[in-house]
């Protein structure tokens, strides 16, 4: 694997974990303490809290190391959000002047006004943000009421001193004075961001990940794949029995890990360990040849030498035959490149099997020869081989399938699909509708029941999100093909819906399935959970290889509040064109009434739309490096709701038919800004970034829908045409689409991060479970002896009879789960132990709790170890 610098490690381990690793230095000197304070101004402009233990260990560090170690985060955290580029719009002045300040009073400045705006701001000391915290002078470090008890001095009658515990500072008074500055609150001080926390790194940190991303059992997102790669790149493959794990359940983690293996010989049983499927064979080839193991694109296979060839010829020829040659069928192309460097029938009598299968793969002639007394003596060994004519023909179990299915015959094709669970979970709709029955056909009850336990988690929650909505009538269909762009196709939904009781019935036993699954691990176990009823908006990700980088990971489909009164939608796009070619990307907005009809847009062509309630900042039709272009289009909610506008639609086109993945930089989100500010790249604003990749020339964003208030995350691209691509001429395409994906997302037909929350909560939950409801309204349930933890999960999912319980959760030396919106939470610092997952990093994150993600939590519901999904 090739080297990673110590770099690459560090951003990757600021972005994951918001830890910063700092070498040993000599002491802590005046110079240091000044120079800290400077790092500090810097990092509250872009939103960030130095905690006390990284303050302390960025203290000791010499000079020359703390200014290398201060801009490397400084570059890191600005990389992060996008400010690292030159954001300068056409009209220098869109749409007014700002200010600068020095860096003591740029620092204190900052602080207090977070604090005017949200005073839960996270406790440099310890994290907590269960009450308001203050900031001390003159130093305007943040701390929580806990934390003022270790604040040094002699007594409240005398004149004495006390000290800061983040920075150590000691200040004289003149007697019992309040050593607090006092920011003046907004009228509900509940409407500004919270300060993102920095904590000191420790050396387990980026084993932790590796660890995790290798445990993952759902796709990963590119971000992921990236961060997976390069922890990859810097071990060492010949100390791979040492760190890798006992399973890799993705089969993409597990090329990538594998891959390297091939070359080592003492290393290549581990290969026979691990790799199960010709698939994982041919995965492994791929990236072996700097290939992408998602096989999506056709990668030009390096040769092999005689013993990689012959370890896995004897790979392949101890899988099960059906499978393997079923598994050739579906990348015929490559696997006949593959047979050309593998030479199966060199010495067929070694490995009849893998003989037979590439014999079936190329349609091979069978003669009289040697080789054709092999394929054939092994072609008795399996029933569903024969010869037709001088060729060898297979009779696949996919055929089987379809032919059962096809005479309607309910009992064969279920019989036939509970031999591979998790097809009858991805077929179970099909299974019901072509049964015709009105209660859960007894066939196919009985091969659900013997088929759950051994599904994987993608197949299990897919099957639950489309029984949710299947006995529902639709209207379109809308299918997300795969590959390294999203796109969206729509058909007409002509099925019948399918009966009530038999959807219902169906989605229950795999609910049930779930919890049951959950439950049985006894190694996680909580005293109390704290769940987020906003995380019903957000279904579980799939195909996340296809989603574009971003800051915050909201799975496709996802639908979160927009920004209130008073807040601009500030829409940004930069760029940089590569060396000798021209690029002209627009940022536009298409703008529908509540029957998705037209009504406007701005864009190059119309810089303001009624009256500046939408607003762009000029057209520029090249990027040159080093500094590109940057692009900004305003968006003043309420006043676009009273003209009219219920449906506003964000795109991004690349006006001259350039690709986004041809640029060398290219992103787009959006800020939420207070008034009509000066369009100057703030990072603190920052609510979303996300990358311009692939092949694409037109994307889609997200869907603001003004009546509702909310946001839908689409993250999809469209097909183009031709040249010259602008808004206008897409309108109609992007109202189709739009209209397309909301009537698939809202009445979400897909398993929701609240249904993993609530079955989590009711199998590991031995005490209280808390629900978060929107407005911050807590609800409490507690699961009676008698009850099934699975009728307990439906329950709290369904808001059904809570429980009389104290008003607040009590954290404090108890072991939590936490599954919330935002990583806001009191006491959240005083749990013992326990796991969080969150959307939005905030102080939870500071807590002495393992961070999930969801990728982690569909993860839980791993199958029986025997199963294969």
């Amino acid at each position: 694997m090739k080297t990673t610098t110590a770099d690459d490690l560090t951003g990757l381990l600021l972005r994951r974990r918001q830890s910063v690793h700092v070498p040993e230095g000599p002491g802590r000197t005046a110079v240091t303490d000044a120079a800290v304070v400077v790092l500090e101004a810097e990092l509250a402009d872009r939103g960030h809290l130095l905690t006390a233990p990284l303050r302390r260990a960025l203290t000791t560090l010499s000079v020359r190391r703390l200014r290398e170690t201060g801009l490397r985060l400084l570059a890191d955290i600005d990389a992060l959000l996008g400010a690292d580029r030159h954001h300068a719009p056409l009209f220098q002045n869109f749409p007014q002047q700002a200010v600068h300040q020095r860096a003591h009073h740029r620092y204190t400045s900052a602080i207090v006004a977070h604090l005017a705006a949200q005073p839960h701001q996270p406790c440099m000391a310890c994290g907590t943000a269960d009450r308001r915290v203050r900031a001390l002078t003159p130093c305007a470090h943040l701390l929580c009421e806990g934390c003022v008890g270790r604040l040094d001095g002699c007594c409240e009658d005398c004149c004495g001193w006390y000290s800061c515990p983040v920075c150590d500072g000691r200040y004289e008074t003149d007697g019992p004075t309040d050593p607090w500055i006092e920011p003046v609150y907004g009228a509900d001080g509940d409407g500004g961001p919270v300060l993102r926390t920095l904590r000191l790194g420790t050396p387990g940190d980026a084993a932790a990940e590796l660890t995790a991303l290798l445990a993952r059992r759902t796709p990963l997102n590119p971000e992921d794949h990236d961060d997976l790669v390069l922890l990859l790149g810097r071990l060492d493959p010949a100390d791979a029995a040492d760190w890798l794990p006992a399973a890799v359940p993705l089969r993409e983690s597990k090329a990538l890990a594998l891959a390297p293996l091939l070359a080592l010989p003492a290393l290549r049983p581990l290969l026979a360990r691990y790799a199960d499927t010709a698939t994982d064979v041919l995965r492994i080839l791929v990236v072996r040849s700097g290939g992408d193991p998602d096989l999506l694109a056709p990668t030009r296979l390096r040769g092999l030498a005689r013993p990689e060839r012959r370890a896995l010829l004897d790979l392949l020829d101890g899988l099960d035959f059906l499978r393997l040659a079923e598994d050739m069928a579906r990348h015929p192309r490559a696997w006949q490149r593959v047979g050309e460097l593998l030479h199966p029938f060199e010495q067929a009598h070694r490995h009849p099997r893998v003989a037979l299968a590439f014999a079936v793969l190329r349609r091979t002639r069978v003669d009289g020869g040697a080789l054709g007394e092999v394929l054939l003596a092994e072609a008795a060994h399996h029933p569903g081989v024969r010869l037709v004519g001088d060729r060898l023909r297979l009779r696949t179990w996919q055929t089987r399938v379809e032919e059962a299915l096809g005479r309607w015959d309910t009992p064969a094709a279920a019989r036939l699909l509970g031999e591979r669970p998790g097809e009858l979970l991805r077929r179970l709709d099909l299974l019901l509708a072509r049964s015709g029955a009105t209660t859960l056909p007894e066939p196919v009850a009985e091969a659900l029941a013997a088929a759950l336990p051994h599904t994987g988690p993608g197949p299990l929650l897919g099957a639950y999100g489309r029984m949710k909505v299947r006995s529902v009538p639709g209207h379109r269909r809308v299918f997300f093909p795969r590959g390294r762009i999203t796109q969206a196709y729509a058909v007409e939904d002509h099925r019948p819906p399918l009966p009530a009781r038999v959807a219902g019935r169906a989605g229950e036993l795999i609910g049930a399935e779930a919890v049951r699954r959950l439950s049985e691990r006894t190694d996680e176990r909580y005293d109390v959970a704290v769940l987020d009823a906003s995380l019903a908006d957000l279904p579980v990700p799939s195909a996340e290889r296809a989603s574009a980088a971003s800051l915050v990971a909201v799975p496709r489909g996802s639908s979160l509040p927009v920004p209130g009164d008073g807040t601009t939608v500030r829409l940004f796009l930069h760029w940089t064109q590569p060396r000798g070619t021209c690029v002209d990307l627009d940022l536009s907005v298409a703008l529908y009434d509540d029957l998705w009809r037209f009504v406007g847009l701005c864009d190059y062509t119309l810089l303001e739309y009624a009256g500046g309630a939408a607003r762009h900042s000029g057209d520029l039709t090249s990027a040159p490096a080093p500094h590109g272009a940057t692009e900004y289009l305003d968006l003043d909610l309420p006043r676009l709701a009273g003209a009219g506008v219920r449906f506003v639609v964000p795109a991004v086109l690349s006006y001259n038919d350039v690709p986004f993945d041809e640029l060398p930089d290219a992103f787009a989100g959006f800020m939420a800004v207070e008034g009509e500010k000066r369009a100057v790249y703030d990072p603190r604003t920052v609510r979303q970034r996300f990358d311009l990749t692939g092949e694409a020339k037109v994307t889609m964003p997200m869907i603001l829908d003004l009546r509702t208030r909310r946001a839908w995350w689409t993250d999809v691209t469209l097909a183009t045409t031709g040249f010259r691509h602008d808004v206008a001429r897409y309108r109609r395409r992007i109202a189709r689409t739009g209209h397309d994906l909301l009537d698939t997302f809202q009445p979400c037909g897909r398993a929701t991060l609240w249904d993993l929350a609530c079955w989590t909560a009711a199998a590991r939950t031995d005490g209280e479970v808390y629900v978060r409801g929107r407005g911050h309204v807590l609800w409490g349930y507690r699961r009676a002896p008698d009850e099934p933890r699975a009728d307990f999960a439906l329950r709290v999912r369904d808001g059904w009879e809570p429980d009389t319980l104290r008003a607040e959760p009590e954290l404090a030396g108890r072991r939590a789960l936490l599954a919330l919106l935002h990583g806001e939470l009191a006491g959240a610092e005083s749990a013992a132990s326990g796991t969080a997952y969150r959307l939005y990093p905030g102080p939870v994150d500071a807590a002495p709790l393992d961070l999930v993600t969801a990728g982690d939590l569909a993860g839980w519901l791993e199958p029986a170890p025997a199963g294969r999904g």
